[in-house]
């Protein structure tokens, strides 16, 4: 049997982790290659795909709807494909209404239809600050970083992610934030061995498929990113001085996590925000624990509040006085 996984990300390191071993993959399917191979296994485009005989192809990638119609072009059937995420579809109940466009017009209408998601858009929102292709990816987690950054024009400070991986995240925060410096701290080439070991080689080898230059490509706004690449806190040498509006901490880790707490918390402006991704998520309990072992440092709890977003990100915020 010919099985294919289409990705090449933490999706399909986490699929080799838990349910597949290499050996029965005949290939990774990845939109532009970056390597030739993945865990040992050959990486292909979708063109090649086409070209082969596929029995199975398991979708790894949030874009479900992108995969799908990128299959239709090539002629693989819907019958062989199995989405691991972004698999849920909801009923349009507006999909047989036909007078509404001839009547209204169809800018208004689009004003007047509701978004097909489980989740409607906040009643704060005047319009989409983000597109729909990141939105779909984690919503609870962009739109409340959205409303963060409306609420941070009186807070000083640049922005920062510490682990960006392939800068999905950090993209949204430069649109948000355009003003401002957007410090992004990575080794764009995977975790600290020694401290990723405990973990799957899927999980290790997805998170090495990264590169600065990918990341400075995805920003709207890459004249205000600053990048340090490094394992941190080494990367963040010479920057004692810095101050935050905003930092994303995604170092999955628990030492790191740790080191990444101790450096931006005291750098954190009153009245910003600091996202600890991961927090709840049970595949990493590495992050939790960081936290309860800095506050114990510091002899106290932080204010902070959980989202259900997708990996469990609490949100911590400083006290100011008004």
């Amino acid at each position: 049997m010919k099985i294919y996984v289409f990705g090449v990300g933490c999706g399909a390191g986490k699929l080799m982790d838990s349910a597949l071993e290499p050996s029965q993959v005949t290939a990774f399917v990845e939109e532009r290659p970056r390597a030739d191979l993945f865990l040992g296994r050959p990486v292909i485009s979708p063109e090649e795909l086409a070209r082969r005989q596929v029995d199975l192809l398991i979708v790894t990638v949030r874009d479900a709807a992108g995969v799908a119609a990128r299959c239709r072009e090539l002629g693989i059937g819907e019958e062989k494909l199995l989405f691991l995420k972004n698999s849920l579809v909801l009923q349009d109940r507006n999909s047989r209404c036909d007078a509404g466009e001839a009547l209204l017009g169809r800018a208004y209408l689009a004003r007047l239809r509701a978004s097909q998601r489980l989740i409607r858009s906040p009643l704060w929102t005047e319009e989409e600050l983000l597109p729909e292709e990141d939105l779909s990816g984690d919503y609870v987690r962009l739109k409340t970083l959205e409303a963060i950054c409306r609420d941070l024009d009186e807070i000083p400070g640049d922005a920062a992610e510490l682990g960006v991986y392939r800068g999905a995240f950090a993209r949204c925060v430069n649109t948000l934030l355009p003003t401002r410096r957007l410090w992004l701290f990575d080794s764009f080439e995977g975790f600290d061995p020694e401290e990723s070991a405990p973990f799957g080689q899927g999980f290790t080898e997805a998170h090495r498929n990264t590169s600065a230059e990918q990341v400075l490509a995805l920003l709207p706004h890459p004249e205000r990113a600053m990048l340090r690449p490094g394992l941190f806190p080494r990367s963040a040498e010479g920057l004692e001085e810095l101050r935050f509006c905003l930092v994303s901490l995604d170092l999955d880790l628990e030492e790191s996590t740790l080191a990444g707490l101790r450096w931006v918390w005291p750098r954190l402006s009153p009245g910003g925000f600091l996202l600890l991704h991961d927090y709840n998520n049970p595949r990493l309990p590495g992050v939790r624990a960081a936290l309860r072992r800095y506050q114990r440092e510091l002899g106290r709890a932080l204010p902070a509040v959980p989202l259900c977003d997708i990996c469990g990100s609490l949100i911590l915020t400083k006290e100011r006085t008004l």
